[in-house]
């Protein structure tokens, strides 16, 4: 069960079929793109690797990111994906923990080699085009043009066993230091399969456009889309620029995108501005999933207004990739239902191949709407921590993700999470969620965005404080609507939530400190209130 046979299938049932795009412009057919992954994998080979070696992925977003998954793949190798906007010395801790030694890089993320890799290769430059070169005998020709069927077969890819490693993924390390995921090829093919089943159906036809980092959950979509024959497009910036992913889905047909809740957000306020109507969002997207970090009820109420029901909502870890619970479109679009409301600020239901839970720290099943910790288990669950077994055995038990996230089930089966165990603030003995105040506060006038923290106190062992950023017009504009203030804030919040939940502080600033796909870093925030303590 080696994941790139869905790339040979493709290459030969349809090999000229489109695949690769950067922009409008296509780059590799199915059949140019087998064989560039093939003649990877071997030079791979040649080089020193084996099968169940790391291969990193330290690049900004391009088709031949693809390319380079796919080839390790073929070769039996791991591929190793690295956050884009690390810092160096970051990356060479991961290199080293992984015990890596070959690596393909952009110039622009990795200007200096990195220390411990034994070859570097920068991806985009022309030297680097030898390594996807077609091996002698298997193509006719030159690899370029529009064709593929007409050219000799590349060689299998190697066999992989189901729980052989296929992705060390490298968590945010928000903790300490990022602990590697192991995830296996049984654990990317359920997770595939399960896109189907439970996100979206696509077809040959269909596009999906990688725009968030394609070194998270946006590039692991490739494998839904490649096991239909679809096409995979990087805008040209290789980023989030939403007039470019509007224009690039009026000219390829609607997309389909995996984005983060900021990304949807820039979607919507581009759309807003331009005076959009949902058909004319629909003419450009298809399906945009959204996850990642928690969408605010008030913002995926006005993405529904201005672009229509072209959202799907998944809820899943690093350790369970993009699969533990999904918010379909119908969901989302069953405005009628009695609970509407409830149900678009869940996370939806669990999804077909995983079960959950919701258990106190003693792994008894709490009752209905009472919060705890969600479990997981199923066949996407991560075969554990990269040379860790310590971390292994406290998030594994008894078969169990323990996925640190606080949440609570509904009599239907709709979870809605809380917060992470770790940003849960307890004050004089209470419990509160930042992610229930912030989204009174995201409903404030004037307030565009906000993120809640616990910060030390001698009298209540911790204080909510807000960081608030206040709504614009325009970048550089001057804020809308009323002035937003201290006391506004604190009678807006006084208004719909207890009071021993609303804020004791307030701290207004420019923009909210966030990783490079979307998600606020709140160490960095209360890092920030320590430093001024």
């Amino acid at each position: 069960m080696n994941l790139a046979e869905l790339l040979a299938r493709q290459a030969r049932t349809a090999a000229d079929r489109p695949a690769l795009f950067e922009g409008t412009q296509l780059v590799a057919t199915h059949g140019q793109w087998a064989r560039r992954s093939a003649a990877l994998a071997a030079r791979l080979g040649a080089a020193g690797l084996v099968p169940g070696d790391r291969v990193v992925v330290f690049m900004r977003n391009h088709p031949r990111y693809l390319e380079i998954l796919f080839g390790a793949w073929w070769g039996g190798f791991a591929v190793l994906p690295v956050n884009a906007k690390l810092h160096p010395a970051e990356v060479e801790w991961i290199v080293g923990n992984a015990q890596a030694r070959i690596g393909f890089v952009t110039a622009d993320v990795a200007p200096a080699p990195i220390s411990g890799l034994q070859r570097q290769i920068d991806a985009l430059a022309p030297e680097a085009d030898a390594w996807f070169a077609p091996l002698p005998g298997s193509a006719s020709g030159s690899d370029s043009g529009s064709g593929g069927s007409g050219a000799a077969a590349p060689p299998p890819p190697v066999d992989r066993a189901p729980d052989d490693l296929a992705w060390l993924f490298y968590t945010s390390g928000t903790t300490g230091r990022p602990k590697g995921v192991m995830l296996t090829h049984r654990n990317l093919l359920t997770m595939g399969l399960t896109y189907f089943a439970d996100v979206d159906p696509v077809r040959a036809d269909d596009a999906i456009v990688y725009a968030a980092p394609m070194s998270h959950g946006c590039g692991l979509y490739a494998i839904p889309h490649l096991m239909a024959g679809a096409r995979h497009v990087v805008p040209a910036s290789g980023g989030v620029d939403p007039a470019e992913l509007f224009a690039l889905g009026r000219a390829l047909g609607p997309l389909s995108t995996f984005a983060a809740p900021t990304i949807v957000k820039r979607l919507v306020d581009h759309a807003q501005a331009c005076a959009l109507t949902p058909e004319d969002a629909a003419a450009a997207f298809k399906t945009i999933v959204y996850g990642g970090a928690p969408m605010y009820l008030a913002d995926i109420e006005r993405a529904l207004r201005v672009m229509g029901p072209r959202f799907v909502q998944i809820y899943g870890q690093g350790e369970t990739p993009m699969v533990a619970t999904a918010l379909s479109r119908r969901h989302i679009g069953d405005a009628a239902h009695p609970r509407h409301r409830e149900r678009l600020a869940s996370v939806g239901v669990a999804q077909t191949p995983v079960r959950l839970r919701v258990a106190d720290a003693q792994g008894r099943d709490v009752p209905t709407g009472v919060a705890g910790e969600v479990l997981v288990r199923g066949d996407t669950v991560m075969a554990g921590y990269w040379r860790n077994p310590e971390a292994t055995a406290a998030a594994l038990r008894d078969g169990w993700l323990w996925t640190g996230d606080i949440g609570a089930l509904d009599a239907d089966g709709f979870l809605t999470l809380k917060d992470r165990s770790k940003d849960l603030v307890i004050s004089g003995g209470s419990n509160i969620y930042p992610r229930e105040v912030e989204e009174v506060l995201l409903t404030a006038p004037g307030v565009a965005e906000v993120a809640v923290v616990g910060a030390p106190d001698a009298q209540w062992g911790e204080v909510i404080v807000a960081f608030v950023v206040a709504r614009r017009d325009a970048p550089g504009g001057a804020a809308t609507g009323p002035a937003v203030t201290e006391a506004a804030l604190d009678a807006h919040c006084l208004a719909h939530i207890a009071r021993f939940k609303r804020p004791k502080r307030y701290v207004f600033v420019d923009e909210l400190p966030k990783n490079n796909y979307g998600k606020v870093l709140k160490t960095e925030l209360r890092a920030r209130l320590a430093a001024k303590a």
